[in-house]
C-alpha cells in the first residue's frame, strides 16, 4: 500500500483529531512522492476546510500570484505538495484564525517528508512555520527573516503570509514586490522545469 497513504489514514483515526473528523472534515493537504517544491503554511483557513482545497482563499490567489505558477501547476501534487502547520482549521479568535496546535507538525511533517524524495526547495510561509523550520537560524522578526532570504538557500525560501490584511506591510517593504518575488519566480521556474 502507498506509504503517504497509510500516513493520511493514520491522520484521519488519530483520536487527537476526532474533533475534526467528528464534523466530517478531512485533513486539507496534500502531497507526492515526486513533489518538487513543498509549501508549509499556517493551517487551513474556513474557506480552504470548506471546501476541503488547501490555500483556496483570497490568500491561496496571492501566494500563487508570487510564485508566478497557475492554479492548475499549483494544485499538481506531483511537482507542489501543500503541508500545513496543522491539516485542519484550528477555528477563528479576535485577530484572526486560532494558531496550528504546537504538537501537529512534530508528529506527522517528518514522517510525509520522509516519503518526498525529489524536494528541491521549501517555501516557509509566515512565522510559525519558520519558528519551526528554521528554529535558531531565524532573524529577530518576521521582516528580517524574510529579507534575508539567501541565507536560507537553496532548501528553504522564508515568506510572508499572503493574507492580504498584509497589504500595510507591503506598502512599507517595497523590496518584497521589487526583488524578493522576482528571485522567488526565478527558483520556481527553474525548479518545475527540471528533467529528472
Amino acid at each position: 500500500m502507498d506509504e503517504l497513504k497509510v500516513i493520511r489514514n493514520a491522520i484521519m483515526s488519530d483520536h487527537g483529531n476526532d474533533w475534526a473528523s467528528g464534523q466530517g472534515w478531512d485533513p486539507i493537504y496534500s502531497a507526492h512522492k515526486s513533489a518538487k517544491i513543498v509549501i508549509i503554511g499556517q493551517a487551513p483557513g474556513r474557506l480552504a476546510q470548506a471546501s476541503g482545497i488547501p490555500w483556496d482563499d483570497p490568500s491561496g490567489r496571492n501566494l500563487r500570484n508570487w510564485m508566478g505558477v497557475s492554479e492548475k501547476m499549483f494544485y499538481d501534487s506531483e511537482n507542489i505538495a501543500l503541508i500545513p502547520m496543522d491539516f485542519y482549521f484550528p477555528g477563528s479568535g479576535e485577530r484572526g484564525d486560532i494558531a496550528p496546535r504546537k504538537e501537529f507538525a512534530k508528529k506527522w511533517h517528518g514522517l510525509i517528508l520522509s516519503q518526498l524524495n525529489q524536494v528541491k526547495l521549501t517555501l516557509l510561509i509566515g512565522s510559525y512555520a519558520q519558528n519551526y523550520y528554521l528554529a535558531n537560524t531565524r532573524k529577530k522578526s518576521l521582516t528580517d527573516t524574510v529579507r534575508d532570504y539567501r541565507a536560507y538557500l537553496p532548501q528553504f525560501f522564508p515568506l510572508v503570509h499572503p493574507s492580504p490584511r498584509n497589504n500595510i506591510w507591503h506598502k512599507k517593504n517595497p523590496w518584497f514586490k521589487d526583488e524578493l518575488l522576482i528571485a522567488l519566480q526565478k527558483h520556481v521556474f527553474e525548479i518545475l522545469q527540471q528533467q529528472e
